[in-house]
């Protein structure tokens, strides 16, 4: 149970803070160069903002995961990670049809 309180938390924020540099400060380098090489530069503010929100909804549902398991005694806070995750994959998925050409 402390694991939990710790461990989705910590890695929930990670992935915030990562999505919160892709989309605001555009640091599209922590994105593999695979994903953006065919992003044309004026779409690089538009797909850097796409793909940080993805990454920080998906590590919301991260972070969220171990307080509520913790807190209601089961796994409920599975619904948070797959809740999270879907959405964020979404997010980054439109993003990647979008602006690189390709799903993935």
């Amino acid at each position: 149970m402390l694991f939990e309180l710790i461990f989705y938390p910590a890695i929930g924020l990670l992935l915030i803070v990562f999505g919160l540099l892709i989309w605001r400060k555009r640091k599209i380098t922590l994105i593999h160069d695979y994903h953006w090489k065919n992003v044309r530069k004026r779409d690089m503010p538009a797909y850097t903002r796409l793909m940080g929100i993805g990454l920080c909804v998906m590590g919301a549902g991260v972070a969220l995961t171990g307080p509520i398991n913790a807190a209601f005694h089961t796994q409920k806070g599975l619904f948070a990670f797959a809740a999270g995750f879907v959405i964020g994959f979404v997010l980054m998925g439109r993003a990647q049809r979008k602006y690189n050409g390709s799903w993935l």
